[in-house]
């Protein structure tokens, strides 16, 4: 019978049944948590329910949906655009280790970039400064290029270490509003001015200092850490999500392994 003719199950048909899979992993890890969950809940939804009537030949209901379907693919796009953006970022960064490939061959080699971050030095910077309620938010370079970013700050060219970023942030310094950006072990920007976040799901106690920390990572591979002037807790962002750690040490870890 024709209708059973897809029990004839091939090699390929288990490949492409297991790319779907992954593909619709990462989508749904990309939008886990953000209103957009439901959407595509509901695209998955149309979209199985278009594959059934095409599989039971109702031609009719099936031409109707795989039209809407067909239109709605721009309306989405213009819908998920910072999803899309996320996604393809996601896949260009995420599963290639470019700093270690730049690393073996020597590629794309700048003075000062290549040596490890002082990770500690900053968190005890943090740490300090959320013990006085210093409002901060740092930014670490990863793979993509903060040139866009840095353009709208004061660029530097200082090595990092805890007095300085103390000295940046203090709340009478005249470097202290907007972003600092490190490289590697060297601090080239102060002052930045960072994209903000729309999403909805950033709780609301949460300020512009974090939206800002929220749009640059969601933007680039960038990580951030947010100092908050008004309760002192330090937050770690990564892919515009506030990532928990149970202390310094482990936010340590989380940073080293990220930066290595």
């Amino acid at each position: 019978m024709e209708f059973l003719d897809f029990l004839e199950f091939k090699v390929t048909d288990f490949i492409d049944i297991f790319l779907v899979a992954v593909l619709l992993y990462y989508i749904y890890k990309l939008v886990r948590g953000t209103v957009a969950i439901n959407i595509f809940i509901g695209i998955v939804i149309v979209w199985g329910f278009w594959k059934l009537t095409q599989l039971l030949d109702m031609k009719m209901i099936s031409s109707m949906v795989g039209g809407f379907m067909s239109v709605g693919l721009i309306a989405l796009i213009i819908v998920f655009q910072q999803e899309l953006r996320q996604f393809l970022l996601m896949i260009g960064t995420t599963n290639l280790d470019k700093k270690k490939f730049a690393k073996r061959f020597n590629f794309m080699k700048q003075d000062g970039f290549g040596v490890v971050t002082d990770v500690d030095a900053i968190l005890k910077a943090c740490d300090k400064m959320a013990k006085s309620k210093t409002g901060a938010i740092i930014v670490f370079k990863k793979n993509n290029s903060l040139d866009t970013f840095k353009a709208t700050g004061d660029k530097m060219n200082l090595g990092v270490n805890g007095p300085i970023l103390e000295s940046i942030f203090f709340k009478n310094s005249p470097l202290h509003d907007g972003a600092a950006i490190i490289e590697g072990n060297t601090i080239t920007a102060t002052r930045v001015i960072l994209p903000i976040s729309n999403e909805r799901a950033i709780p609301l106690r949460y300020g512009l200092r974090h939206r800002a920390a929220a749009g640059i990572t969601e933007k680039t591979d960038a990580l951030a850490l947010v100092v908050s002037e008004e309760t002192g807790q330090i937050s770690y962002l990564k892919g515009g999500q506030f990532v928990p750690f149970k202390d310094l040490g482990a936010l340590s870890e989380m940073l080293n392994t990220e930066l290595d």
